[in-house]
């Protein structure tokens, strides 16, 4: 028995994506949807995957942040703070300080990736409006895939100040600043410096690593739109 035949693939895009979606028969428009759905879909799953997986690596790294600082008290108080404490306590941060490392890098390219599905998913809600202008009134995320479109679906109630602040890559750049200070601060006093250098030391380059990596942050988010080009923008904009 032989399938009957599917619905006559779609017609190139000739004056734009009205023009376009007024070619389309009813089951071809049926069709486009069903792709477009099974392709959100499969955006809002990588989207709860990568953030499940970020934090399950935050709280890892927090966890083996308050282990070591424990750990460290522990052997402060059988050493008295003398002898090989120092080498053991160095040794501590240097590791918390390289695994916060690959866990600040991690949760920044996270971010970049939740950016990418927002972005991706504004697209297909403009595709959905290409199929029917009229769902318009009906969506609260935006269906410009542009910088602004971006930020709407981020929070569709009007621009949200300090957000940044309250990121998962912000709390994870905080915390291994203060391991990174932390070591810093203890080299010095290794090598016999006063505790008013350790301390400064210690504030400059907690402070310089969290500079840093919000430039960081910032520039890989600069390039993301820099390289992205936009099929909807916002009017206004």
């Amino acid at each position: 028995m032989v399938d009957a035949p599917g619905p006559d693939p779609s017609p190139p895009p000739s004056d734009g994506p009205a023009a376009t979606a007024a070619d389309l028969t009813d089951a071809q428009k049926s069709l486009r949807a069903q792709m477009l759905a099974t392709e959100h879909w499969s955006l809002l799953a990588s989207r709860s995957t990568t953030q499940s997986e970020v934090l399950t690596r935050i709280a890892i790294f927090l966890t083996l942040v308050s282990a070591g600082l424990v750990t460290l008290g522990v052997l402060g108080n059988a050493t008295q703070f003398r002898g090989w404490f120092g080498v053991a306590a160095l040794g501590v941060l240097l590791l918390l300080a390289l695994l916060g490392l690959i866990t600040q890098k991690r949760a920044f390219n996270a971010s970049l990736d939740d950016l990418m599905y927002v972005v991706a998913m504004n697209r297909l809600r403009g595709a959905y409006l290409d199929l029917d202008p009229g769902l318009a009134p009906y969506f609260i995320s935006s269906a410009d895939d542009d910088e602004a479109g971006s930020i709407r679906t981020y929070y569709a109630f009007g621009p949200r100040p300090g957000q940044i602040l309250a990121s998962s890559a912000m709390i994870i750049s905080v915390v291994e600043g203060a391991v990174l200070g932390l070591f810093a601060g203890g080299v010095v006093l290794g090598l016999g410096g006063a505790i008013w250098l350790a301390i400064t030391v210690g504030v400059i380059v907690g402070v310089g690593s969290l500079v840093l990596w919000m430039v960081v942050g910032f520039r890989g988010y600069r390039d993301l739109f820099d390289r992205h080009e936009p099929l909807r923008t916002t009017s206004g904009a």
